[in-house]
């Protein structure tokens, strides 16, 4: 991605999208269980709000962002739950406002970021398209559970691509984060995007090779469904293996997600805690 401009119009237009579909909850709707355990849509849009602050300030503030990298060492297990539950307890109306305002700054630090400067992250450093990369794969991913949660089908946009990018790109790290060797080979990826465009990564006759549509790959990367239920289809047990493990994130391997058949059972469960209680359980 050598013209930042693309990446920053798709992740504006993400979280535009993810906006109409939370504007007109009523309150309680913000209280639904999502499939993130723990996790309501407060939850959710919490979590981005407090992702984007992060953002802002390694753009912005390198010596703020460094005390909140301090803070996320001291407490690894814990930091992300407990953001987002702070702000999971604000009334809906001030999250989304937060929410709101927060990407319109990141946005605007977006647009100002000197090309090819390399930024602080949780991870390793990276260049202010690669920020607006990342958060638009977190904002597409936990906009599918928000989705979840109302029942809504959201229609795929190209702008995947950008989710796809990040899951290539992580092959090697997928297998490391898991405790492997990554292979030697490169894999042959072929995805049909929304559009019905082909993207292709890799060589044309790597034995190793996975297909499908990128929609399908997006949902496993970002571990919003159980690999059962896509279509992908891998060549080559390094290959296979991969779509085991494919993560489209920093940091460790998540606990996946459960096949649908077992989600109604724990979201039922789950919708019974919110009832009985004022807010849902934080952590998730």
């Amino acid at each position: 991605m050598s013209d930042p401009l693309p990446v920053f119009e798709d992740l504006r237009a993400e979280g535009e999208e993810l906006d109409a579909l939370v504007r007109e909850l009523a309150p309680e709707q913000w209280a639904l269980p999502t499939p993130a355990e723990g996790w309501s849509v407060a939850h959710q849009i919490a979590h981005l709000a407090w992702t984007d602050r992060a953002a802002l300030l390694a753009l912005t503030d390198a010596q703020g962002f460094a005390a909140e990298l301090e803070k996320a060492f001291k407490a690894p297990d814990t930091f992300v739950d407990e953001g987002a539950a702070r702000g999971a307890a604000l009334p809906p109306a001030e999250l989304l406002a937060d929410w709101r305002a927060g990407r319109v700054r990141l946005q605007r630090a977006l647009g100002e970021a000197a090309p090819g400067v390399k930024f602080p992250w949780f991870g390793p450093p990276m260049s202010a398209a690669s920020v607006a990369t990342g958060r638009l794969m977190e904002t597409w991913a936990h906009g599918q559970d928000v989705a979840d949660a109302l029942g809504v089908r959201r229609a795929p946009t190209d702008r995947l691509k950008n989710v796809v990018h990040i899951g290539v790109r992580a092959r090697d790290f997928a297998f490391q984060a898991n405790g492997l060797t990554p292979p030697t080979e490169p894999f042959r990826i072929e995805l049909t995007a929304p559009s019905g465009q082909l993207w292709t990564y890799g060589p044309e006759d790597a034995p190793q090779r996975v297909t499908g549509t990128a929609h399908d790959f997006c949902l496993l990367a970002t571990q919003r469904v159980h690999r059962g239920e896509v279509a992908l289809r891998a060549e080559g047990p390094d290959a296979d293996h991969w779509l085991d493990i494919v993560q489209a994130f920093a940091g460790p391997p998540g606990k996946g997600r459960r096949p649908a058949a077992e989600a109604p059972r724990a979201a039922e469960a789950a919708r019974a805690t919110a009832v009985s209680a004022e807010r849902p359980g934080a952590d998730g």
